[in-house]
């Protein structure tokens, strides 16, 4: 069923804010993915706060012009899907390893910052530790000498009585 005008409106001003708000643009191309793994591609997006979405490339050039992801309208071609997040390693990192699993899904490239990647250096991108990761590991780090110091403290105190 084709879209009336207000709804192209209303998409082009959707995919407008979430490409305002976004920290990475990654296309993407469904090769004939079936409905299971499209859901399973969405729930998984959507687990990590990344939005995917396919949309009318036509609309899609429309509502990217005068965006900082400007850069990729010439790799929209055929059935892309348009994924956007705030965390660039995070949305990387699901859709790689989506496409890792499902060979039908493609990815075409993706722009973060003053880098505009194509697929090689997207799953190289995906490789990287996401924020939470780095937290994770500089708590430990962080925590890593106190505890060390209990440990030489208790150790002392046991010699002592011993």
């Amino acid at each position: 069923m084709a879209m009336t005008k207000d709804q192209k409106t209303a998409e082009v001003a959707d995919l407008q804010e979430k490409l305002k708000s976004a920290e990475i643009l990654l296309l993407a191309q469904n090769m004939g993915l079936n409905a299971k793994a499209t859901n399973d591609l969405r729930v998984a997006t959507r687990a990590v706060g990344v939005d995917y979405r396919v949309t009318k490339n036509t609309l899609a050039k429309i509502a990217i012009k005068g965006t900082s992801f400007e850069a990729l309208a010439d790799k929209m071609k055929g059935p892309t899907a348009y994924v956007t997040g705030k965390d660039p390693v995070a949305t990387a990192k699901v859709i790689a390893e989506f496409a890792k699993k499902n060979d039908k899904l493609v990815i075409i490239g993706a722009k973060f910052g003053d880098m505009i990647m194509d697929e090689a250096k997207v799953k190289e991108f995906a490789a990287l530790p996401t924020m939470d990761e780095i937290r994770s590991k500089l708590v430990g780090l962080l925590q890593a000498p106190a505890s060390r110091l209990v440990g030489v403290t208790k150790a002392y105190g046991e010699k002592e009585q011993a």
